[in-house]
């Protein structure tokens, strides 16, 4: 049952095909086609431009102006002239690049392939790389739906298996709100046909499905490398005699606040009316019915399990728990919604207030992505615009490729800080509130500010702003969110330490997911534009191996999602109560089991309810007690012949809670005691989340932009 991968292997083969696929026309794919074959050809390659079309923009045209073009192929129909991409001529000139846009084109008579996507194919065969780019709702597997959103038939199409066959697929990602701008700006459609657009494929409700359509599509191509315990997937196994409407009902919140995708395994005496619910309901998220009690755990590829109480979820708990299993009671069908705050409520409510800036987060997987420069390049384009654009912060980190996309633009000179002979330079919050421009453009939202700033964190000084109604545009990378620490540390092996709340992103207007492939980040590294000479082994071999940045991307993509549809998670339950013992290796549960209660805003009680025999540390127990306080977590400290019993005497004393508790990190032999989970069962437990301990011993700390 492990899962094909889609992350190509690296290579000494320079000769790629890469694709760009957006939402909608305006995405920007003609410019970061020729930004890219710009790059590539200061490095040295020779390019061409094999097809482009710039619809005589004059920012295009520039970027167009020293690229050598292959001249076209003109083609007379009778009673039109026109022209076509010449395959064959730019087989003879055989560039190292070859930038070719419009790949769901049907060729004109006379071609050698019926598909401007079959010359791309064709042409990597030959040697030379290619940049091409379409939009979603050309692929065959989105036509259908793309059709039904607009009203019309989508003829150009591109097949899936061109994508998986691709190098690189990359998303460009522009929210709706942006592309509705373009559009009425006339960047995109002649001032004729803005109205019938707007009411068309650019209605936003439309925008908003192909986006997600796009971001969903990029994210089933990209599923990396890992072991079976570490997937990014969780796997509900459906078992007869069930609700299993109501099952599932209860398994996706918490799924989706792991930020885990689902997967469905019917058992083979599930009968077909079920199996073929589940296929109409979750599509290539079903599985292929497996028994199972004979199935093999180790080759199931997902982090969480999910089942209902029985027989096989009270062996799977007194096993080795390798990774988080989740046991249901379909009979409960409680499912709502709390009323909890979250720590940036207050400040939510008051951006519906007249007045207040807008905050667009430009969203990435880890560094070098191309952050940065998107957002400068945002700036340059609002710029020309005649909007009032300047630099608040920007972290060159000494790439001269940044430091280039920054000249042209206002900067506001940094706030200098001097703290015991260490001198720092911050985000001047009081001087951009004073220059009162448009937008601002402010790097590195996670940054920590140096001890003296007006606020801990630079978010907060973005929150000022936008309270003072200056529009802000910000970078973040996708491991710096609170409440994605648990999921990171599981995927990656690293611990993020410098963070921001979770609850930045819908607060946002926009987020934009700029998306690299993990190919693409390791050539950036190696190439010296992410970090210096030095540190660049040590990064390749940790943090920027390619099956962690597929994680993080696989993140960055479902975060982005998340953010647009701004979809609030329906809890399976009222209250999460974790059981723990005052040992060390049970605070990175109180943590993880936090995080989860805030993500689907209900009630968090840790209790410690201690036996005669059990050893307690009480530097651990205090500091339980302490995280317990700064996460308004009810704290219970007890002790008790039976500490199984007594923990299901407290989930009772109040309806619809849940009980987690760490697994056992070695299966119990006779005649040593049960598992402490299956003790939790056997005392009249009906859900039960057991969570995975990580080996702490191999987990790196993770500072800063990374």
């Amino acid at each position: 049952m492990s899962r094909p991968s889609h992350v190509p292997e690296e290579s000494n083969d320079l000769t790629r095909l890469v694709v760009y696929v957006a939402a909608a026309p305006g995405a920007g794919k003609t410019r970061r086609l020729l930004s890219d074959a710009r790059r590539l050809q200061a490095a040295g390659k020779r390019v061409a431009i094999g097809w482009i079309e710039t619809k005589g923009r004059a920012d295009l045209e520039r970027l167009c102006a020293d690229l050598p073009r292959i001249p076209p192929r003109p083609v007379d129909t009778g009673t039109r002239h026109l022209e076509e991409f010449d395959l064959e001529a730019a087989l003879a000139d055989k560039p190292d690049v070859l930038v070719l846009d419009e790949l769901a084109h049907d060729n004109l008579e006379g071609s050698r392939n019926a598909k401007r996507w079959e010359d791309a194919l064709a042409l990597r065969e030959h040697g030379i790389t290619v940049l091409g780019a379409f939009n979603i709702a050309h692929l065959d597997t989105v036509a259908p739906i793309a059709q039904d959103l607009t009203g019309h038939v989508v003829r150009d199409i591109v097949p899936k298996a061109f994508l998986r066959a691709a190098d690189e697929v990359i998303a460009l990602d522009a929210s709706p709100q942006l592309l509705r701008r373009r559009l009425e700006d006339g960047k995109i459609v002649g001032d004729d046909d803005i109205e019938r657009e707007l009411g068309g494929v650019f209605k936003e409700s439309r925008l908003v499905m192909l986006r997600e359509l796009l971001l969903r599509t990029i994210d089933d191509l990209t599923i990396p490398t890992l072991s079976a315990t570490s997937a990014s997937v969780a796997v509900a196994i459906v078992m007869p005699d069930h609700d299993t409407a109501m099952f599932l009902h209860r398994v996706k919140p918490v799924v989706s606040a792991m930020d885990l995708a689902l997967e469905v395994l019917p058992s083979p005496q599930c009968g077909k009316d079920l199996v073929e619910w589940l296929g109409r309901d979750y599509g290539s998220e079903l599985l292929a019915p497996a028994d199972p009690s004979r199935l093999d755990m180790a080759n199931v590829h997902a982090s969480l399990i999910a089942l209902p109480n029985g027989p096989l979820a009270s062996r799977l708990v007194n096993s080795k728990v390798e990774r988080d299993i989740l046991i249901v009671d379909a009979s409960q069908s409680y499912l709502g919604r709390s009323s909890l705050t979250t720590p940036l409520s207050g400040t939510i409510g008051d951006r519906m207030r007249v007045g207040y800036g807008k905050l667009t987060v430009y969203l990435g997987a880890a560094t070098g992505a191309g952050k940065t420069m998107a957002m400068l390049d945002r700036g340059h384009q609002l710029a020309e615009d005649g909007i009032d654009v300047v630099i608040g912060l920007v972290e060159t980190h000494g790439r001269a490729e940044t430091a280039a996309m920054a000249e042209g633009l206002e900067l506001i000179p940094r706030k200098t800080i001097v703290v015991n002979g260490a001198t720092y330079g911050e985000l001047d919050r009081e001087a951009l509130i004073a220059r009162a421009p448009a937008t601002a453009l402010i790097d590195e939202l996670a940054h920590t500010n140096a001890p003296g700033s007006l606020a801990p964190k630079r978010y907060l000084d973005v929150l000022a702003l936008l309270r003072a109604g200056i529009n802000v545009i910000t970078t973040l990378n996708v491991q710096h969110l609170e409440d994605l620490n648990d999921a990171v540390a599981r995927l990656t092996g690293t611990i993020v330490r410098e963070t921001l709340p979770d609850g930045i992103l819908p607060l946002a207007d926009e987020v934009i997911l700029i998306d690299a492939s993990p190919q693409t980040l390791r050539e950036r590294l190696r190439a010296g534009k992410i970090y210096p000479a030095d540190r660049i082994e040590n990064v390749l071999t940790h943090f920027f191996r390619t099956e962690t940045l597929a994680s993080l991307r696989e993140l960055a993509l479902r975060e982005a999602l998340r953010a647009e549809t701004r979809e609030r998670i329906s809890a399976p339950f009222e209250r999460l109560l974790l059981s723990v013992v005052a040992r060390p290796g049970d605070l990175p549960l109180v943590r993880r089991a936090s995080r989860l209660a805030a993500r689907l805003e209900i009630d968090f009680t840790i209790a410690h309810v201690a036996e005669a025999k059990d050893r307690v540390d009480p530097q651990t127990l205090a500091e339980i007690e302490r995280i317990a306080r700064s996460v308004n977590a009810e704290y219970i400290d007890e002790r008790a012949a039976d500490a199984a019993k007594r923990l299901i005497d407290i989930a009772r004393s109040k309806s619809e809670t849940t009980i987690a508790v760490g697994g056992t990190l070695r299966a119990p032999r006779w005649p040593a005691r049960k598992a402490f989970a299956r003790r939790l069962l056997d005392a009249g437990a009906r859900e039960l989340l057991v969570f995975a301990r990580l080996e702490t011993e191999t987990l790196v700390s993770a500072e800063g932009e990374m």
